[in-house]
């Protein structure tokens, strides 16, 4: 190369390099950042079982006055439904005899027009003195104007019924608007309160006629409670196993068979079918049972209170354990 000629000059490598470390360490700095961030952001806990069934209960504040209105709209909207079907039954001879009385006027017209008066007309014409005629003329537009009058009082009592029935039409609209939007709004607080429900814990036992369980650990248990406070309502009937009335001991044993477990209808045998837990032991599901002999028996629930058949007369219901003496506990499963 001449001596007066330089080879052109390349950017150092260094640089270069330095700018790649630095764009991959802010990289990794800006990662380790971001995950630092996602581990450092606050845990939201999930709501407590209490804070649930508050939440239900709000959700149940609008629901039944939802539920009430939809039932008072629903039940005005069948008795104007009948009304306007009574109506259109009026309506259907009102509606025959008018088109028969416009046809008769109709014929009559066309009759005269094509032919002429009748002969009876014309005899009538023909067969009077002329001083009487205008007498006779006066007979026929009387004739006349009752035929119209006939005609008249038909199409005004079926245009009346026909009013009536457009106002009640126009009711029923509205209030099948108003049926279908309390429905609508039934269907959406029904639908959250189905979704609260089902984040209660599976050891919560939620059923109507019966106080609200938490902590039921065993899942034959949680069958048993629900299906012992089904029958809250039924009545107490000696010797009786379900479904439509119980006595103590086959109340429990129908709870249970539910849940795949077989009881002797007999609350001796029971108490040996179970083993024994202490009072303070004692959890929902147990079976409890009273006096000396232990002549009676419930299914408890916790916090002192129990589904049981009292006796005749009485319904099956929820009552506190301490109003017998207890004699012990059970548990089954």
């Amino acid at each position: 190369m001449p001596p007066h000629r330089h080879a052109p000059s390349q950017p150092p490598a260094r640089p270069v390099a330095a700018r790649r470390v630095v764009r991959r360490l802010l990289t990794l700095v800006a990662a380790v950042a971001v995950g630092a961030g996602l581990l450092a952001a606050p845990a939201h806990a999930a709501p407590s079982v209490d804070e649930i069934d508050a939440q239900i209960d709000k959700q149940w504040e609008q629901l039944e006055p939802t539920i009430e209105s939809y039932n008072k709209i629903r039940s005005q909207l069948k008795a104007n439904q009948k009304k306007s079907a009574d109506l259109q039954k009026k309506m259907v001879p009102l509606e025959l005899e008018s088109a028969l009385a416009m046809n008769r006027v109709g014929d009559l017209a066309a009759r005269y027009y094509m032919e002429g008066p009748s002969q009876e007309i014309g005899a009538l014409l023909v067969s009077t003195k002329p001083g009487t005629l205008g007498e006779q003329l006066v007979i026929l537009d009387r004739l006349a104007a009752q035929q119209r009058k006939q005609v008249a009082g038909v199409l005004a009592i079926r245009d009346k019924y026909n009013a009536q029935k457009q106002k009640l039409d126009a009711l029923i609209a509205t209030q099948i608007k108003q049926r279908d939007q309390l429905a609508a709004k039934k269907k959406q607080i029904d639908s959250e309160i189905k979704r609260l429900t089902a984040m209660l814990p599976v050891t919560s036992v939620r059923v109507e006629g019966c106080p609200s369980i938490d902590g039921v650990v065993s899942s034959a248990a949680r069958t048993a409670i629900r299906v012992a406070c089904a029958q809250v309502g039924k009545w107490y009937e000696w010797g009786a196993t379900g479904p439509n009335t119980f006595d103590c001991s086959g109340l429990t044993q129908y709870a249970y068979k539910a849940a795949g477990i077989y009881l002797t209808h007999f609350t001796g045998a029971q108490w040996n079918e179970g083993r024994p837990v202490s009072r303070a032991e004692a959890r929902p599901g147990d079976l409890v049972f009273f006096y000396s002999d232990l002549h009676h028996m419930g299914l408890y629930l916790g916090n002192g209170l129990m589904v049981h058949a009292p006796r005749t007369g009485k319904q099956i219901q929820v009552a506190k354990i301490s109003y017998m003496p207890v004699a012990g506990f059970r548990r089954v499963t």
